[in-house]
């Protein structure tokens, strides 16, 4: 067999190129509604940690509210403790100047030694007052360095609350920017429609609402609408006034609402008050089913408890949906239901 050939080789150099190029496959463009589920998915995202974020900024407000109360005692208790400690030295400069002399001298040199004897059981009962007010002063101290300690404490406690609120912020600014991104892939109008939440519809919905129950001293509930108690009824009533105000995450009102915020701030209207975030609201009242929900009710979704509404009543709920979508009526199997509670 010959050697071969210039072209045999140029073939077999060919082939062998052909052999390691990788090849590329490109996957397609996700759908639209692909795009839709992952602005979903970040927005549910933010919202967990949005509630995170409420629940560390509670214990951080009270942490700090606590801080200044023991500051404050601590400087109170540190003026009274300055005056005992004026007084102890005011009485500890008087003996040194009489203490030099003994007792038996100082009846001899006295003119009078029934005044001296007189003032001798005043000078004992003065021992005893002062050996109390020593003990006061005693106990004034421990207790300013107990409010110091304390304070001490709850400054470390104050700061990882800091911590954890700037670390939630962030979460949830992370997510949104996402969500942002997301959303600028899809089409304008399927971009509006996530934007808007659907809102239009909702605000047309609830002024009819609105007018059918305006005969009603329940400004805001249809005629035919049971509510359970007379708070329930102003909780729903504040919830159909606040539709279409915007959703800032961390806001409680009354210009702009997350979710915990308006149904805290709707019951907070009928005299009741809610905590904070969606994980322990559902625990502040009465667990109640799905199939016996009654107007007022807190609805809650997903299994993080991470969203909540407010139930009006025909399948629907007051919400406050997402950043860009404002408050609005929607139905509650919209979401995934997690439970409900009745707060009175």
């Amino acid at each position: 067999m010959g050697a071969p050939s210039e072209v045999d080789e140029s073939r077999l150099k060919e082939l062998h190129l052909s052999i390691r190029k990788p090849v590329v496959k490109y996957a397609p463009p996700p759908s639209t509604a692909q795009l839709r589920a992952q602005v979903d998915r970040y927005y549910q995202e933010a919202e967990e940690a949005t509630e995170r974020y409420n629940g560390a900024k509670e214990k951080a407000d009270k942490a700090e509210a606590d801080l200044d109360g023991l500051r404050d005692q601590a400087a109170r208790r540190t003026e009274q403790l300055n005056a005992a400690r004026n007084a102890l030295g005011s009485y500890a400069t008087a003996q040194y100047r009489e203490g030099g002399m003994p007792a038996s001298v100082q009846l001899i040199l006295s003119s009078s030694p029934g005044q001296y004897l007189e003032r001798a059981s005043l000078a004992h009962q003065a021992d005893s007052r002062q050996a109390v007010a020593v003990q006061r002063y005693e106990r004034e101290v421990r207790e300013v360095q107990q409010l110091r300690t304390a304070a001490g404490a709850r400054l470390t406690e104050l700061k990882q609350e800091q911590a954890d609120l700037a670390r939630h912020k962030h979460a949830v600014e992370g997510r949104l920017a996402q969500a942002r991104r997301v959303l600028a892939e899809l089409p304008a109008e399927e971009r509006a429609a996530v934007e808007r939440g659907d809102a239009a519809g909702a605000v047309r919905g609830a002024t009819t609402a609105v007018r059918a129950g305006r005969s009603d001293s329940r400004d805001g509930l249809q005629d035919d609408v049971q509510v359970p108690t007379e708070r329930a009824a102003r909780a729903v009533a504040f919830a159909y006034a606040a539709l279409g105000k915007p959703y800032v995450w961390g806001a409680t009102g009354p210009g702009a609402f997350d979710c915990s915020g308006l149904t805290q701030a709707a019951w907070q209207a009928a005299g009741v008050s809610l905590p904070r975030t969606t994980y322990t609201q559902i625990n502040a009242g009465r667990r109640v089913s799905r199939s016996a929900l009654a107007p007022g009710d807190l609805v809650f979704f997903y299994s993080g408890i991470s969203h909540v509404g407010i139930y009006v009543g025909g399948g629907k709920m007051i919400h406050a949906p997402h950043p860009g979508a404002p408050v609005r009526i929607a139905p509650v199997d919209e979401m995934p239901f997690a439970g409900a509670s009745r707060p009175v």
